[in-house]
């Protein structure tokens, strides 16, 4: 197995999505940053792109959008040391992984081995694939895309939701970040709900080939009652 640095997201994504959509929810996350910079480059200001190749077979991938994580997709166990040991002999420098377990804790075992480091979970998440959509009955209110007008509760919601669904919160650069490109209608949205006044918010982004990551989620605990019901 060699690994492969490339520099533009069209020819990373023309080869690794046949592997990807082995199993695209899975791989959702990887699939959507690499959309994003190969539709909205100037959303990273810096990205790196790696694939390892089993011969004519693509048998992972990894990306990183510094300062973030390497996120990576290594579905054969024996590409995970390989990819490990590459970017060590680079000297790439890196603030943690993310990724699907086992492949995700078999990189971190091997980047330990080579580079001395100590691993700590930060987060462990999820995810859900909306196979069958019920519309929700009788619930009152509605839906409507939200405006630049809504940014100052756009960045109140979600920075809250950051402080209450990670230990480490979420840093206000980011989350003026995140509003402010999905705001520009390029890369993702929000959709608010409304009952007489906003009482929820959903976020979505990362478009993969056939779908969407859905997130942030967030109704404030005052209104717990009359949260998002459909989009």
């Amino acid at each position: 197995m060699v690994v492969k640095e490339l520099d533009d997201p069209g020819t990373f994504l023309e080869a690794v999505v046949p592997l990807l959509l082995e199993d695209e929810a899975r791989h959702n996350l990887i699939l959507g940053i690499a959309g994003t910079l190969h539709d909205y480059r100037s959303t990273y200001s810096e990205y790196r792109l790696w694939l390892v190749e089993d011969g004519d077979r693509i048998a992972g991938a990894a990306l990183q959008t510094p300062p973030f994580n390497l996120v990576v997709a290594l579905p054969g166990a024996s590409a995970a040391p390989v990819l490990a040991d590459a970017l060590h002999a680079e000297g790439v420098g890196l603030p943690g992984v993310t990724g699907a377990v086992p492949e995700v804790d078999t990189f971190s075992r091997a980047w330990e081995d080579r580079t001395g480091f100590r691993r700590r979970q930060r987060m462990a998440q999820r995810i859900y694939r909306l196979t069958k959509l019920r519309r929700a009955e009788r619930v009152r209110g509605r839906s409507r895309p939200a405006t630049g007008l809504d940014r100052s509760l756009l960045l109140a919601w979600i920075s809250a939701f950051g402080e209450e669904s990670a230990a480490e919160g979420t840093p206000g650069r980011e989350t003026e970040r995140v509003v402010d490109q999905r705001l520009s209608g390029g890369v993702g949205g929000f959709t608010i709900w409304e009952d007489g006044a906003p009482v929820s918010v959903a976020g979505w982004g990362g478009t993969t080939p056939n779908g969407v990551r859905i997130g942030p989620v967030y109704t404030p605990p005052e209104h717990d009652a009359a949260g998002m019901a459909a989009p």
